[in-house]
């Protein structure tokens, strides 16, 4: 399997983007006065298109290894080449477990600072523009779902 995997923060407040609307009925978004967010993880199967996701509050090397586990057990018995990027969280202790006792995870790093070449944020870029923009959801839960 090849995967291409990123993450991405969603937040409570509105980004604004333009949207047709009738003449003379501006749409209104409202703003929220707090900077709530949430994080997910995505793994793009590069043949099947098959997505792999977690949600997260936090971006540590604990859940990168709980989102690579999700991985081994999306895909039973099969060899995996994740294709990541060098984020810090993407390192560490737990992350460096997962790998030692899975030997059929492979990570190939993305070269520094080349998010173009990563397909899983035209994902991530898709779920904003459908999800983020122009949102009248006042909790973030439901925002998130």
């Amino acid at each position: 399997m090849i995967l291409a995997a990123e993450e991405a923060s969603l937040y409570l407040q509105s980004t604004l983007m333009r949207v047709w609307a009738p003449v003379g009925q501006t749409p209104v978004i409202t703003v929220a006065a707090n900077r709530d967010s949430t994080h997910f993880y995505g793994a793009l199967d590069l043949i099947s298109g098959r997505e792999v996701t977690l949600r997260s509050q936090l971006m540590t090397s604990e859940v990168s290894a709980l989102f690579l586990n999700r991985l081994l057990l999306a895909y039973p018995e099969k060899p995996i080449l994740l294709l990541w990027d060098r984020a810090t969280w993407h390192r560490g202790e737990a992350v460096r477990a997962i790998l030692e006792a899975n030997p059929r995870l492979e990570i190939m790093w993305f070269p520094p600072g080349s998010p173009e070449l990563n397909p899983q944020e035209h994902v991530w870029k898709a779920a904003r523009e459908a999800v983020a923009h122009n949102h009248t959801r006042s909790r973030l839960p439901e925002l998130a779902d």
